[in-house]
């Protein structure tokens, strides 16, 4: 396996759970990492737990994904802050915990600006870097909802298979320059996404699931991803055994699967 000590690689949601678990883990391995996300507090003190020794290889960038006319300003910055970006690993996004027929349209632009557009503008805006140094490697934190659907996520799936669509094509279009995409599909994982999921009306359903509270680790979950990473893997599935279950009874038996997910408690 390749190192990634001595890598420069950019993180957003960097200010809890899955994103504030991989930072600490990249540290330990020796990496330079920008962390980002919308409150600045956290990210000092996401920076703050690190290993002392891999403290001056932290970087804070606060952005936020939703103001789309200051990410090709960030993202310079970004570059500037090492004089390289060697990975990016878009994991800044929201959840929903809602009907289809009770969220309101401007709840599934709000979802999908931070979970597509935000994601894609960052990728587009690193692009040119990636293709100047012929190298580069976009990781990018789906879901397994972005293969399959389930009731109260009609708004969150649909986020996260445009995700998939969009990486699978520039995976695509880039690979002869040395860019790779790493597409991340957890499960349940034990963040605090539920808490901050929105609902219908857009406000947080400040609540957690049981599944989710009864999770793989945010530690165990980044340490895959930071396997995934080395490996250059193109997409990887991170869960328990049903949701990695549900990705292949989806692609292999869908009629099935049909039936068996209209009965799932899922919320």
């Amino acid at each position: 396996m390749a190192s990634l000590s001595g890598k420069v690689i950019w993180i957003t949601g960097a200010s809890s759970g899955i994103g504030e678990a991989l930072t600490y883990a990249l540290a330990k391995k020796g990496a330079h990492i920008i962390i980002s996300a919308r409150r600045k507090e956290e990210l000092e003190r996401v920076k703050g737990n690190c290993p002392a020794s891999a403290q001056a290889n932290v970087r804070v960038l606060p952005l936020d994904l939703t103001q789309g006319d200051t990410l090709a300003l960030n993202t310079e910055l970004a570059i500037q802050l090492f004089g390289r970006i060697d990975i990016l690993i878009n994991n800044g996004g929201i959840s929903q915990r809602s009907l289809a027929k009770e969220t309101k349209i401007e709840v599934d632009r709000e979802i999908m600006e931070v979970d597509y557009f935000g994601t894609v503008a960052l990728t587009k805006y690193l692009l040119p870097h990636f293709l100047k140094r012929k190298s580069g490697h976009y990781v990018v934190t789906s879901s397994v909802m972005g293969i399959i659907g389930t009731p109260y996520r009609s708004g969150y799936a649909a986020a996260k298979h445009a995700l998939h669509g969009f990486f699978d094509s520039l995976r695509a279009e880039v690979w002869k320059e040395n860019i790779f995409v790493t597409l991340i599909c957890p499960g349940w994982i034990r963040t605090n996404i539920t808490l901050n999921a929105v609902v219908g009306d857009g406000s947080k359903l400040n609540q957690m699931d049981k599944t989710t509270d009864h999770g793989l680790s945010p530690a165990e979950c980044a340490r895959r991803i930071v396997e995934a990473i080395i490996k250059k893997k193109e997409e990887v599935y991170i869960g328990g055994r049903k949701e990695v279950f549900a990705v292949y009874a989806k692609r292999f038996f869908p009629k099935l699967f049909s039936r068996v997910v209209r009965k799932a408690v899922v919320r």
